[in-house]
């Protein structure tokens, strides 16, 4: 996957070099070929299970017969996703009048992505604006047999599969694939130059010749890396002493923390939590337990401010507030990435922390 993505950037770093303009990218384009012949998948399954629908009147594959039809797996807190979105959202505005209608199934991850209220308002923070599919038992995924966040299947304008890519990358071949379609469905005047986006803040994507951290849990049900890992302890609250001399990739509490099956919940003030990592990013799935709670944060580097390395939901201080549960971006390292100790520190009780990810 990361491979794909390593690609984009080089024909990104390309097209810097040599001009924006409409030739050079029509160029890049013919050059990777003109038509390529894709497979039939099966017919576009049903919409029918889904919970409940944003942006749009229910939708079904008989009433999208006509319109090339991207359906993207998505939920609102995974930084795969996310780094997706710039080109989701730059497709749908470029290509809605020649034929193309982009579904996004929200399927949830973490117990609070069940909740509609949630949906509703990362939906509209993030500008996701095409129909949403609300997914919340997993029976659009089931129709899909889908396994992945984020995932993406094209139909032709005849209701059948053709395309479908997993994780992040592919954007140049996915966007051909959407123009090929809309061509064969004769769509006129299409613009065959591919779009050109500007992420920002979790939108980027990740330096992967630097990342040495994968996705870590910190609830039991799959936690990883964690030293003071003992399923005697789980669902009880625990003063936990820390560790000094973290190894890569491995994390430690300090504090009075309740390891849960669906993350580490903090019981006092002051808890922190310690992290061995590689990576320019770090991110971190968090939230108030308590619906409409605010608890300050601050963050630190091997243990010392974090001089311009925070991250966009951090001050440049390395303090922060945890108001709702979503991805927070606490560190952005500016300069050369090398491994190094991350340690966040609650101010108050009652944080629950679900999963790192890197970028």
């Amino acid at each position: 996957m990361s491979d794909h993505i390593e690609n984009e950037e080089a024909v990104a770093a390309t097209v810097m070099r040599e001009g924006r303009g409409g030739l050079f990218r029509s160029l890049a384009h013919r050059l990777a070929g003109d038509r390529e012949v894709l497979p039939d998948e099966g017919r576009l399954p049903s919409f029918d299970r889904a919970t409940s629908w944003l942006n749009s009147e229910p939708l079904t594959p008989a009433g999208l017969r006509g319109r090339v039809v991207l359906v993207d797996f998505w939920t609102y807190t995974c930084i795969n996703w996310l780094r997706t979105f710039p080109y989701l959202k730059a497709w749908a505005e470029k290509y809605a009048d020649a034929g193309l209608t982009i579904v996004g199934v929200h399927t949830p991850e973490f117990g609070f992505e069940h909740e509609l209220r949630n949906v509703i308002a990362q939906s509209g923070a993030l500008g996701v604006h095409y129909p949403i599919a609300v997914d919340s038992d997993y029976g659009v995924w089931d129709e899909f047999a889908n396994h992945y966040w984020p995932a993406v299947y094209i139909a032709d304008a005849e209701g059948r599969l053709r395309y479908h890519h997993f994780g992040e990358g592919e954007y140049a071949r996915t966007e051909m694939v959407i123009q090929q379609l809309l061509v064969e469905a004769g769509a006129e005047g299409v613009d065959m130059d591919l779009v050109m986006v500007d992420p920002q803040g979790l939108e980027v994507a990740a330096d992967w010749r630097s990342l040495r951290s994968p996705e870590t849990y910190l609830g039991y049900g799959q936690s990883s890396g964690f030293l003071a890992e003992d399923a005697a302890l789980y669902d009880r609250p625990h003063d936990y002493e820390g560790a000094g001399g973290l190894p890569l990739n491995a994390w430690t509490l300090t504090g009075v923390w309740t390891q849960a099956q669906h993350a580490a919940v903090l019981n006092q003030a002051g808890g922190r939590i310690s992290f061995a990592f590689q990576a320019r990013d770090v991110n971190l799935v968090m939230g108030p337990a308590t619906v409409g709670a605010s608890i300050p944060f601050r963050v630190r580097l091997d243990g010392r401010e974090l001089d311009g390395a925070n991250g966009t939901d951090v001050e440049a201080d390395g303090r922060g507030v945890v108001r709702d549960q979503n991805t927070y971006q606490l560190v952005r390292q500016p300069g050369e990435v090398e491994e190094r100790v991350f340690e966040i520190e609650f101010l108050e009780a009652g944080a629950e922390a679900y999963c790192f990810t890197f970028g």
